[in-house]
């Protein structure tokens, strides 16, 4: 997904009705321990979305259960329309999520709200996503939540490159490093971006009132600025 430089930001949505529905339960079901842990089941898969650089944004409608929940927690920003539905049900399998469910979950909503979905394996709507902070915007429509995925990838892709994916980097360090540590990071990167070709056009910019456009992926001729990132939908 970072291999198109002019990508700015990535929407990854599904259908109407399922978003991603998960593991294929048959493909399971007689899955053995030693098949499991030999080939480090899932781990490829779970791996993939944060291991992205470019920002990335769930559309969320209709069913988001087992791994398609655990697919939209990967995403930086989730949006989401009120008919989405959120989930874990592996405990209804026998099993527990395997992909960052019960870890990216609790961080999201909290211990006991994730505990109680994981144990009982009951789903949760779109609008309990908002009001938990597990979702960042709630849409009426389905239409409404892709459009308004898409019109914040536009946006986004419109700044900095390489501040865009500093921004990223530091926000996700947040989940894994204690306060202090965070903040030393944070100013460590925070310094490191004044060597870079974006601040220097963004601060003249700023200063000659003009709106900031993705530096990193233009050419600038005469001082002007002729491209910019894109948004992709996926």
């Amino acid at each position: 997904m970072d291999d198109d430089k002019s990508t700015g930001a990535i929407v990854l949505t599904g259908g109407e009705k399922v978003f991603a529905a998960g593991a294929d339960i048959k493909e399971i079901t007689h899955l053995t321990f030693s098949e499991a842990f030999n080939s480090n089941f899932i781990a490829s898969w779970s791996a993939t979305i944060p291991g992205v650089r470019t920002p990335l944004i769930a559309a969320v409608n209709g069913h988001a259960l087992g791994g398609g929940c655990e697919l939209a927690l990967m995403a930086d920003i989730i949006y989401c329309s009120t008919t989405a539905s959120f989930g874990q049900p592996e405990i209804k399998l026998g099993i527990i999520p395997g992909a960052g469910g019960s870890q990216r979950l609790a961080k999201a909503i909290g211990k006991s709200r994730a505990m109680e979905i994981i144990l009982t394996g009951k789903n949760f709507s779109g609008t309990e996503a908002g009001q938990w902070g597990l979702a960042a915007r709630v849409f009426d429509t389905n239409d409404s939540c892709i459009q308004g995925a898409i019109d914040t990838a536009e946006k986004i892709a419109k700044m900095s490159g390489v501040a865009m994916k500093a921004a990223k980097e530091v926000v996700n360090k947040s989940q894994d490093l204690p306060l202090r540590d965070g903040l030393e990071y944070e100013r460590k990167v925070f310094h490191s971006l004044f060597g870079s070709r974006d601040q220097k056009i963004g601060t003249y910019r700023d200063i000659q009132n003009v709106p900031f456009s993705n530096a990193s992926n233009e050419d600038t001729r005469d001082g002007r600025i002729y491209t910019e990132g894109k948004a992709g939908v996926v």
